[in-house]
């Protein structure tokens, strides 16, 4: 408890004292509380105490009993020392013994070795003599002389079984070689790889890996020289005529892999992983000797090198002559060049080199990799070997062939897909009947020959010229074809008759009588539309060949990283550059057409709409409800115009002229509506005209275009009130409610051309 302090001048006062005097009742208070509160916990405490007592005599006996077992356990912990260091004693004299024994083996196997090797030279079994050697050579020498000291045998014994195992070895040496060189020579594959085998066993694994690359290298060369004789000796007539060197180049890397699948299990059991590298890359080498004879006869007999000149010459006067200016001229001059169709089969065949070349370099490294991961430990050791092979194939002439081959295709390529595209726009024909055929013959044309020429680029599975064939195209569609779209569609739409209806019947009637030619302005029209129709579907063949492309490159080179797929995405992108060029096209032709056929019909149709009244008796009300005279001529003529378009356009064309159509008719009718005045009824007539005509627009299209009427609507929702208050009904800018395309002053403006609404009322109204 904490003690009263005292003021001694607090005891002076009779305050103070009172004050001193209930501090100390209160303290007392606290005193008697903590007294009673440790009381009531007596019986607690008590109880605690007793059972506290009772477990003194146990912890006695547990201190009894752990003071025993700690006894115990030092007893046991001295015992297993003393016990393992027997046990180390014991396995130190089994080590030593093991050691004696196998140096006392050693000794007995020396005797046995120069003995067999003696037999089996006699016998000239070399299988065996190699056996011997090769446990020999595994044997420590100098520990064989100190074990012969050690047991008290005859040095001189041991000295000279080793002289006689090292002449031993020598002379196998010489024999194994000579025989297998004899072997190469009378082509006695049994007996190259009997002594092949041989080799590792007599520490010769170099020697024996190098004179057999050197024997399979030249076993490819024969084949290969043979396989390139009988292709100079093709007839033109043969089936594989246009491919023979490409089948060539692929029998001489198909040689190189039956060799690999045939010998690879040769080499990793006599020699052991990581050793097939060495055979590779010979056979590499012959392989670069091989492929550089077989390139040579065929850009000789292919006439590769005068086509690239030829081309040269192409490229540097191509700058002059564009595909859409003066096609005859540049017809003209193609006569002194190559035709495009002489170099399908070229192409063909140096896309079929350069994929077999590929694939040979996947089998190489797959079999080599599979090689090094499986048998050599280590993996600074395994990436070393990989380096290796990398190197080796940049270095390869094979490698350096296939490039140059690349570089040589894609200005082929560049060629061929350029002429045979100017060759389609320069033979380009028109049906005169746009019902027959919406388009002109070079959209097919020329997008069969630009698919073609990629498809045939993703057959060469290279990534590097699928991209530069696919930017050539991409910069053909978008400056050339687009240009030639562009030219025809900027000189407009001409607008001699009434409609294209007219025009084919003109058409129609001077084909029977004979004139097989129209006229110069019916012909510009079907040309106009035909072009327009020409774009159109080129976004959708751009749209078709980016989606196929994809899977296709996919399919040819599955070993794509993700770089690579980055890669091949942007220039895939390039296709979304010339759809974009398309639809541009598309859109500048369309108001092209709205310019020349839209815009001049439609005025007048809808400038009827103020030679009626729509201030109506009830009389006038029931005749005009019954005849309808503006929106039924209004529709007829729409229907007659849109009818004679839909036959000749694309879907797509001709619900881009519906929507156009649409924006222009609703637009003419806010002009005439705003210019007339209006009471209930003829509110009522306005109404029923205007959903007559979205109506019938909405249903003329596949596509939603109710939303460009929504003015519209609303103007006639606006003169079709019954009273001018009504409006505060339809107007709310609440969430969810309809989203009004009018101002509050344009509705103003459309109640004001009501009769029946006073200008004071319409004022009073809060939007």
């Amino acid at each position: 408890m904490v003690p009263i302090s005292l003021n001694p001048r607090e005891l002076r006062e009779s305050d103070g004292i009172q004050k001193v005097c209930e501090k100390i009742a209160a303290e007392e208070e606290n005193v008697a509380k903590h007294l009673e509160s440790l009381l009531s916990r007596q019986c607690h405490l008590e109880a605690k105490l007793r059972s506290v007592t009772k477990a003194l005599p146990n912890l006695e006996i547990v201190r009894s009993d752990a003071q025993q077992l700690s006894e115990m356990i030092a007893h046991t912990s001295k015992l297993a020392e003393n016990v393992s260091a027997k046990v180390r004693k014991l396995d130190d004299a089994r080590s030593r013994v093991s050691e004696c024994q196998q140096r006392v083996h050693d000794l007995l196997d020396l005797q046995l070795c120069s003995e067999g090797v003696k037999l089996a030279l006699q016998e000239e079994d070399y299988e065996k003599g190699a056996a011997h050697v090769h446990r020999f050579l595994s044997m420590d020498q100098t520990l064989l002389r100190q074990t012969a000291d050690d047991v008290h045998q005859d040095c001189t014994a041991v000295t000279n079984s080793f002289t006689l195992l090292h002449k031993a070895a020598e002379r196998l040496q010489v024999e194994v070689t000579a025989r297998f060189d004899e072997a190469v020579k009378a082509d006695d594959l049994a007996s190259v790889e009997r002594f092949f085998k041989i080799f590792p066993l007599l520490g010769l694994q170099d020697q024996g890996l190098s004179k057999f690359s050197v024997f399979l290298c030249s076993k490819l060369q024969e084949t290969a020289q043979k396989n390139l004789k009988a292709a100079l000796d093709t007839r033109a007539a043969d089936k594989r005529a246009s491919v023979i060197y490409a089948d060539t180049l692929t029998l001489l890397f198909e040689g190189i892999a039956r060799i690999i699948e045939i010998h690879q299990p040769l080499i990793e059991s006599y020699y052991g992983p990581g050793r097939l590298l060495t055979v590779v890359s010979a056979l590499q080498e012959e392989c670069d000797r091989q492929s550089k004879l077989i390139l040579n006869e065929f850009r000789k007999h292919r006439q590769l090198d005068t086509a690239l000149a030829l081309i040269a010459d192409w490229l540097r006067s191509v700058s002059s002559s564009t595909i859409g200016t003066n096609v005859g001229s540049a017809t003209t001059a193609q006569q002194s060049r190559t035709d495009p169709k002489n170099l399908d089969l070229l192409l063909g065949e140096l896309t079929i080199m350069h994929a077999r070349a590929e694939i040979y370099v996947r089998f190489i490294k797959r079999r080599v990799q599979n090689d090094v991961e499986v048998g050599v430990p280590g993996e600074s050791s395994r990436e070393l070997l990989m380096n290796k092979l990398e190197a080796m194939f940049r270095a390869s002439g094979l490698c350096h062939s296939m490039q140059a081959l690349l570089g040589n295709y894609l200005q082929l390529e560049h060629y061929f897909m350029s002429e045979s595209v100017r060759k389609a726009v320069a033979l380009d024909q028109l049906e005169d009947n746009l019902q027959i055929q919406q388009t002109t013959s070079m959209v097919d044309d020329v997008f069969f020959i630009v698919r073609k020429c990629i498809r045939r680029a993703i057959s060469s599975s290279s990534l590097d010229g699928v991209c530069a064939v696919l930017n050539n195209a991409c910069s053909l569609l978008e400056a050339d074809y687009c240009s030639v779209l562009r030219a025809q569609l900027r000189q407009g739409y001409m607008s001699g008759y009434l409609d294209l209806t007219q025009a084919y019947n003109a058409i129609q009637s001077s084909l029977q009588q004979g004139r097989l030619q129209a006229s110069d302005s019916e012909k510009a029209r079907l040309t106009f539309l035909a072009y327009l129709n020409n774009a159109d579907v080129s976004t959708e063949y751009i749209a078709t060949l980016r989606l196929s492309l994809g899977d296709e490159m996919t399919a040819a080179v599955p070993s794509m990283t993700e770089r690579d797929k980055a890669k091949l995405e942007s220039c895939l992108s390039g296709l979304g550059g010339v759809s974009a060029s398309l639809r541009a096209l598309v859109e500048y032709g369309m108001s092209q057409l709205s310019a020349s056929a839209i815009k001049p019909r439609v005025s007048p149709w809808v400038d009827a709409f103020l030679n009626v009244s729509h201030v109506l008796t009830e009389e006038e009300f029931s005749a005009y409800e019954a005849n309808e005279p503006f929106v039924r001529n209004l529709v007829a003529n729409l229907v007659s115009l849109l009818s004679s378009f839909k036959p000749s356009l694309t879907p797509t064309n001709y619900d881009t002229l519906v929507s156009i159509l649409a924006t222009e008719v609703t637009h003419q009718m806010e002009k005439v509506i705003a210019k007339s005045t209006y009471n209930r009824l003829g509110g009522l007539v306005l109404d029923k005209e205007v959903r007559v005509l979205v109506g019938y627009l909405t249903n003329a299209t596949s596509w939603s275009i109710r939303d460009k009427f929504a003015r519209l609507t609303q103007i006639a929702t606006v003169l079709n009130l019954e009273k001018a208050s009504e409006i505060t009904d339809y107007w709310s800018n609440e969430p969810g409610a309809i989203a009004w395309r009018l101002t509050s002053a344009e509705v103003r403006h459309f109640m004001a051309l009501r009769t029946d609404f006073r200008i004071e009322d319409i004022k009073r109204i809060k939007f």
